[in-house]
Parts: C-alpha cells; sequence; structure tokens
C-alpha cells in the first residue's frame, strides 16, 4: 500500500523499490522527485524545456544504479549529486558543440558578472536577462558563474584553448551587461 510505503524509512523504500514494489517506486518519486525537479529548475534556468529530459535521466540513473547505492548518505542527496552531473555533463555537450573564434579581439570591457545575486530584485533581474542572452553566451556564463567552473576546467572540459574560452566569456559578459541595460532602460530598472 502507499500508505505503509510512506511510513517507510529510506534505506526500507529502497530496498521495496529494488524488489520492484510499484507502489514503493511512485512513493520513491513522490518523495524525491520534488526536490530533484526544484534543483533541475534552478540549475537549468531559464531553459525549463531541459527539465523533464534531465529529470528523466536522473531517474533512469538512479534506477539503473540503486542496487549499488550503500546508504552512506542520504537518499536526496544520491539523487541530487546524480542531478548536478547531469546537468554538467549538459554544459559541457553543449559548450563543446560552440564554435570558439579563437582569433577575436577581446572585449574593451571585462566587467565582473556577479551583480550582487544575494539581493532577490537583483537576483530576478539578472534571471530575466540572462533568458534573453543567445544560448551559446548564456550556457558560458551559466557554467562559469552558475557552477564555479574556471576558464581553464572549462577548456579543458570542452577540448578548447583556455584563451578561446576566456575570450568567448568576455564576449558573453559583454552580451549580458549591453542586455543588463537595454532592459532596466526599458522597465525603469528592477526596484519597484
Amino acid at each position: 500500500m502507499v500508505q505503509e510505503a510512506q511510513q517507510l524509512s529510506d534505506s526500507e523504500l529502497v530496498a521495496a523499490v529494488l524488489r520492484k514494489d510499484r507502489k514503493a517506486t511512485a512513493e520513491f518519486l513522490s518523495r524525491f522527485g520534488g526536490a530533484v525537479h526544484a534543483y533541475l529548475v534552478h540549475r537549468l534556468m531559464p531553459r525549463q524545456d531541459l527539465v523533464e529530459d534531465l529529470f528523466q535521466q536522473v531517474f533512469l540513473e538512479a534506477w539503473q544504479g540503486l542496487e549499488s547505492f550503500r546508504g552512506r548518505s542520504a537518499v536526496k542527496t544520491w539523487l541530487l549529486g546524480i542531478a548536478r552531473h547531469k546537468v554538467q555533463d549538459h554544459y559541457r555537450r553543449r559548450l563543446r558543440e560552440v564554435q570558439f573564434d579563437e582569433d577575436a579581439p577581446d572585449p574593451a570591457d571585462g566587467e565582473d558578472l556577479m551583480l550582487s545575486l544575494e539581493q532577490d530584485e537583483t537576483a530576478r533581474g539578472v534571471w530575466q536577462v540572462l533568458a534573453s542572452v543567445d544560448e551559446a553566451p548564456r550556457t558560458l556564463l551559466l557554467w562559469r558563474y552558475w557552477e564555479g567552473w574556471s576558464a581553464e576546467s572549462m577548456a579543458s572540459e570542452t577540448g578548447k584553448s583556455v584563451k578561446a574560452v576566456e575570450r568567448a566569456l568576455a564576449r558573453a559578459r559583454t552580451q549580458f551587461k549591453q542586455r543588463w541595460y537595454i532592459n532596466e532602460q526599458r522597465l525603469g530598472g528592477y526596484r519597484q
């Protein structure tokens, strides 16, 4: 019964899922799906169209690896780790497809992207502007500033030179900054 499954501990729930108990499987998804979905929504912003696909990938990988789960961490933590790797894999795939112009000049203004994300109003503005940035630069910005990867790590993961990644990041920051000022003028600022 689903009611019985709700009373199971996480380890008991995992054991029931491994026994192919359908109700336990539904409870597993119900218990942990919301956290995984929220994580993906937050990390893939504004690309909501990718959330469901990666959500399915996370749980497919979880079902395939559930037998090897030893309980050294909480089930939720384990699932969020899988989700984090899926998001990083997505960024790597996308950036491998991006054509970097290694001979392009550096933009004159290399202002830092961190626009005090601690403030809610500013954060909303950042996400609104990011949604308007082209996909390749947006992916670069998210991977660098949201995921915290260095240009060197990004270059290593994509097979591009560090210089090419740095230039692409500079152009992405410039595009973001231009869109920021356009939106700020159009909306009269983000402060309401």
